[in-house]
């Protein structure tokens, strides 16, 4: 299935959104980011890497190439999961460079029929909606619950008429029945209050996993904070910024700092990991606009994951047990962008009953990476592929991660690889071992 066709060279960065120089070339190419670089694991390409990767901006920034598809391709390679950063020690900001730099490809990119479907009709007219969405997701539903899927996958009529869409439609998502909605409702704390805080619902985690949402919840009502469900706050930008639509993440970013900003909460509490890295970052998406720039990065100072929530407030260590041999993923966007590591293993510790498991390499990425794992399938599945085999020598019942991308991407992979582990999010683990105290 081809992505993109051919388009002429265009030497040099033009747009307002390019990459910064001062930022280019902090890089002095010393290496340190290829062992944790999941591309460069791969393949071992000095191209697929973050020095790669960067040896190309400055090419192109100095005039001596063009921004080329043989160019681009090695920039559509990269996942974004920003391990370079943590191993960098000249501090290059490679999450906002590979950001800009896919702004300027997205403005020169001659797009296929693929391209201009995701990027056109899902990017924009559906994720940023949510009454449009929860009608996309009610469809897919009807499609699971019907027979229909079953049909298809006995039949094999995709596999026969287009393999890759059937590839795509094996790892589609069970729809939750129970969908989590921001109406402005407010859940009060248990006990005395200890906080009032407000919690992203976001755009596909509310749909694809409503009760993981209540359990967030429920953790957090349980450690005496009134919990408020924004209503008018949407999709945080984050895959918008993936792809290089800066103008659509900003205007989301915008629209979320409306809907927050007025409530007088304490916090933002964000359940997913990439919600809540490019949350943090609002300050520096709209750094440049005279309206938005002071209230922006005063937001972004109010967000804060659950995870480093509950260990800050602290949280009440439950009594309830939960017999299970845990391992857990670093999400890429908590670990690399938010630099959370400590705080999820700490909630799994105080978890009586759970055996935590350190699981080799760890902090590299499943292959997730927002719509990476569509346009780039195949190398998305050869990273989940290593990623899944160091599960297994964990020898862990239970997978616990921070992400939904990272858990819908996990829950395939133990469906094509292996091995049957269960996966699921840090809190939900924290909610059972709390609903048990009661039993």
């Amino acid at each position: 299935m081809t992505w993109t066709e051919p388009i002429v060279a265009h030497p040099g960065f033009s747009a307002s959104d390019g990459p910064r120089e001062e930022d280019m070339y902090k890089c002095v190419h010393c290496g340190f980011c290829l062992q944790a670089c999941p591309t460069y694991l791969e393949t071992g390409l000095e191209t697929e890497s973050p020095r790669g990767r960067i040896a190309l901006m400055k090419a192109v920034n100095e005039g001596r190439i063009g921004i080329t598809p043989q160019v681009y391709r090695h920039w559509d390679l990269c996942i974004q999961c920003r391990a370079c950063e943590v191993a960098c020690p000249s501090g290059v900001p490679y999450g906002n460079l590979i950001e800009a730099t896919m702004s300027e490809v997205e403005q020169r990119r001659k797009k296929g029929l693929l391209a201009r479907v995701v990027g056109t009709f899902v990017l924009n007219s559906i994720m940023p909606k949510q009454g449009r969405l929860e009608f996309v997701a009610s469809g897919l539903r009807l499609y699971q619950s019907s027979g229909l899927q079953s049909a298809v996958r006995k039949t094999k009529i995709l596999t026969t008429l287009a393999p890759g869409l059937a590839e795509l439609e094996m790892s589609t998502p069970t729809v939750s029945q129970r969908r989590f909605q921001a109406r402005g409702q407010v859940y009060p704390a248990n006990g005395e209050a200890r906080a009032r805080v407000a919690i992203l619902s976001g755009c596909i985690m509310p749909l694809m996993h409503g009760p993981e949402m209540d359990a967030a919840v429920r953790v957090l009502t349980r450690n005496g904070c009134e919990v408020e469900v924004t209503e008018g706050q949407g999709c945080c930008g984050a895959i918008h910024s993936h792809v290089g639509d800066l103008d659509r993440a900003r205007e989301l970013a915008r629209n979320n700092i409306d809907a927050f900003e007025v409530r007088g909460v304490n916090a933002v509490i964000i359940a997913s990991a990439g919600c809540g890295a490019r949350m943090k970052e609002y300050g520096h998406l709209l750094e440049g606009d005279p309206d938005y720039a002071g209230r922006a990065a005063s937001f972004s100072a109010t967000v804060k994951d659950i995870h480093e929530y509950l260990v800050e407030l602290p949280f009440t260590p439950p009594t309830g047990r939960v017999e299970k041999r845990v391992t857990y993923q670093d999400s890429c966007h908590l670990a690399n962008a938010q630099k959370i590591t400590d705080a999820p293993r700490a909630i799994l510790n105080s978890i009586p009953g759970v055996e935590l498991v350190e699981m080799e390499r760890s902090d590299v990425c499943c292959g997730a990476g927002g719509t990476y794992t569509i346009t780039e399938r195949d190398f998305s599945l050869r990273v989940l592929d290593s990623k899944m085999k160091n599960v297994g020598k964990t020898g862990a019942g239970v997978l616990a991660t921070a992400n939904p991308g990272c858990v819908l991407q996990l829950q395939y992979g133990t469906q094509r690889y292996g091995p049957p582990v269960e996966v699921t999010y840090v809190t939900d683990l924290l909610d059972k071992a709390y609903q048990r105290e009661d039993c």
